[in-house]
């Protein structure tokens, strides 16, 4: 029997879908339409597999067998990437999305940072199988029968790879070998009592999660830096507000482009968090934002290094 452990002590907060927040959150979200639109079209199967099952009696009526391999499938997705490349942001909002598709109430628990214990034997499992006791008793609540959900749950956790490393490491802990077993249990057991719940996994460092989770994994979306087409979409609406030119934008998406003397560019966190925010500061409160302005800007500030490569230099360093 696992010792349980208090909701705040697991979970940083807990989010509920549909939010009106999270909604203009999700849809500013560009760039990678494709990942949003498939995360939630295969966690809205996980949460509600009812309208999977109208879907194949419509079309393919007495198909069970593919509607089993749906339902039996683990409830568990992978988003990795590189740092600043909104896999935390689209984990954190897409509940609202599947809320509004399915039009039923969708909970986000992510779980804490504190989550990784303090080093005691046995904590970090304790932890792990806590999270899930509560996701599983929270899903049953849910449940209802044919398949059809009173609502749905999703459990996620960020910086994966410190909760679910591969086992294959020499120098793995075997206290963290126990948690990346609780880990997979946990997963398996949502799958095995098909439950309106799912986990999503955030990690930098895909090559070091553990090859069986991995392979539980629905399906592992990998996030990039945005391409010249991305950041344009990032970039045009707001730079147009600010009547800025056609000519000025491709110049202003080019200069966050990678270049001869940086191999990355900026990120869509460097690029919303950092470049059009400074672009107002630098202006207000004296005058108009300029495109003078804007390039001293871009020269100013350095993109996030890719993970592993915090100590690159910027190009002025360079120079």
């Amino acid at each position: 029997m696992v010792e349980r452990i208090s909701l705040d002590d697991l979970f940083d907060r807990r989010l509920t879908f549909p939010d009106r927040g999270a909604q203009r959150r999700f849809a500013r979200l560009v760039g990678i339409d494709d990942a949003k639109t498939r995360l939630t079209k295969l966690l809205g199967m996980a949460i509600n597999p009812a309208r999977v099952r109208s879907w194949l009696e419509r079309h393919y009526k007495g198909a069970m067998i593919i509607l089993d391999l749906i339902e039996r499938r683990p409830p568990l997705v992978v988003l990795a990437g590189d740092v600043g490349t909104g896999k935390t942001e689209l984990a954190e909002t897409v509940g609202d999305a599947i809320a509004r598709e399915e039009n039923i109430e969708v909970t986000l628990f992510p779980l804490s940072l504190a989550a990784r214990g303090s080093g005691r034997v046995g904590e970090m499992t304790k932890l792990i199988s806590s999270a899930f006791e509560e996701t599983v008793d929270f899903a049953r609540r849910l449940k209802r029968d044919e398949g059809k959900s009173g609502g749905g749950v999703i459990l996620l956790v960020d910086e994966a790879d410190a909760l679910t490393q591969s086992r294959d490491t020499l120098q793995m802990h075997h206290e963290d070998r126990a948690g990346v077993n609780a880990f997979i249990r946990g997963v398996d057991r949502l799958a095995e009592q098909r439950l309106p719940a799912a986990v999503i996994l955030c990690t930098n460092r895909l090559g070091a999660i553990d090859p069986a989770v991995q392979r539980r994994a629905a399906q592992i979306f990998e996030f990039t830096r945005p391409n010249n087409e991305q950041r344009r979409a990032v970039l045009e609406p707001t730079l147009s507000e600010l009547e800025f030119g056609s000519g000025e934008i491709d110049k202003i998406v080019e200069l966050t482009g990678p270049s001869k003397k940086r191999s990355y560019g900026f990120t869509y966190s460097d690029l919303t968090q950092r470049f059009l925010p400074t672009l107002v500061l630098d202006a207000y409160p004296s005058g108009a934002v300029s495109f003078k302005q804007a390039i001293e800007a871009i020269k100013s500030l350095r993109p996030t290094p890719p993970f592993g490569n915090m100590t690159e230099t910027t190009d002025d360093e360079q120079s």
